[in-house]
């Protein structure tokens, strides 16, 4: 199929690069309720997402490899996208439900891919046309890649989401290549890439750095950043911010500067669910992993900074905010699989530090 005939319906109207959603139905509730997933492969059934509908939350947030493309041919990536578009679960979500998303490798274009992707041009338009960004949307047009922002208002209320692109400006990875110490990381379920230690080394961009702390500088009540891949997993070998630890320590800087309210990061990828947590100065680093809405990897990669257990079985994550609460909002994350089985729930009281 030509790019030109490739067009896809709006079943909700998008909220563009830092939007204000506002209806009468956000602003009545006292709880504000966000779902987010990763990881669906087009060719496989899709059954999670009649507890998503069933759960009726406000958004739902993909974080990557929505589709598994894995090619160079915009005519590859735009039959995949018009695969998930038809599944009838998926259609019926996004029809209640509004949809936004960032991309990870496989709907980028290919298996770990970054920089040197050489359709990364015409993907982006494919990508934003499936979530019906608008034409003159500055994610078509900006420089380094498709990271974008939204605002919920729960009445006097105000969340943020921060979707980030971890592709568009990712320099090469770094594969280790003595066999014997690879043969032991897959021994210890890990994988085969090290950290990328060079000053020019990084996935961010100064660009999207730069946006990123205006954004955080913006008042809001709470923020949820998305991640395509893990942020607070210390090194497991397999793509994560532990791979450019210079990226992975100026975003924990710029958190310390800035953190005024409760920010939860959520991420994919890795095709398990798991809670991660750091202690760090007046606010917790808080990361919900949700992976995959298909795909499961049984090997589950060590994480010290892990709470509870992992799962290995498709899942989808929630965000419920309750604003009920005196002076803070009190959050509860939580990950369910297909059958709507909760696997893992963290309640969290997020007093701020005046009030502890």
């Amino acid at each position: 199929m030509r790019r030109s005939a490739f067009s896809f319906k709006r079943a909700l109207m998008p909220l563009g690069l830092s939007a204000l959603l506002c209806t009468s139905a956000l602003t009545q509730a006292e709880t504000t309720r966000i779902a987010f997933g990763s990881c669906g492969h087009q060719d496989k059934p899709q059954p999670v997402w009649i507890p998503v509908i069933n759960d009726k939350p406000k958004m739902f947030i993909m974080l990557g490899d929505n589709i598994y493309a894995d090619s160079d041919d915009p005519d590859v990536l735009a039959a995949e996208y018009q695969k998930l578009a038809a599944i009838p679960g998926f259609a019926a979500m996004r029809r209640q439900t509004q949809l936004v998303g960032t991309w990870d490798d496989h709907d980028y274009g290919k298996n770990d891919a970054g920089r040197e992707y050489v359709a990364k041009d015409a993907s982006r338009q494919l990508m934003l046309d499936f979530f019906a960004e608008p034409a003159d949307s500055a994610r078509r047009s900006q420089e380094g890649g498709i990271y974008t922002s939204y605002w919920l208002a729960e009445g006097q209320h105000r969340v943020q989401i921060i979707l980030l692109d971890l592709r568009w400006n990712r320099t090469d990875l770094v594969k280790l290549e003595d066999p014997q110490r690879l043969k032991q990381r897959l021994l210890e379920k890990r994988g085969p890439y090290e950290a990328a230690l060079s000053k020019s080394a990084g996935m961010v961009g100064e660009a999207q750095w730069q946006w990123l702390e205006a954004q955080l500088q913006e008042p809001a009540d709470v923020r949820i950043i998305g991640s395509s891949i893990q942020l607070l997993a210390e090194f497991t070998g397999w793509e994560s911010w532990a791979n450019f630890p210079r990226d992975r320590q100026r975003f924990i800087d710029l958190l310390a500067v800035y953190q005024k309210e409760p920010v939860i990061i959520i991420s994919g990828d890795v095709h398990w669910t798991e809670f991660s947590q750091i202690e760090q100065g007046d606010w917790p680093l808080i990361e919900l992993t949700s992976s995959g809405l298909t795909e499961e990897w049984r090997d589950i990669s060590p994480n010290r900074h892990r709470l509870g257990q992992a799962f290995a079985t498709a899942n989808y994550g929630l965000i419920d905010i309750d604003w009920d609460s005196e002076k803070h909002p009190v959050i509860t994350l939580s990950v369910k699989d297909v059958k709507g089985v909760v696997l893992v729930e963290r309640r969290i009281d997020f007093a701020r530090p005046s009030h502890r």
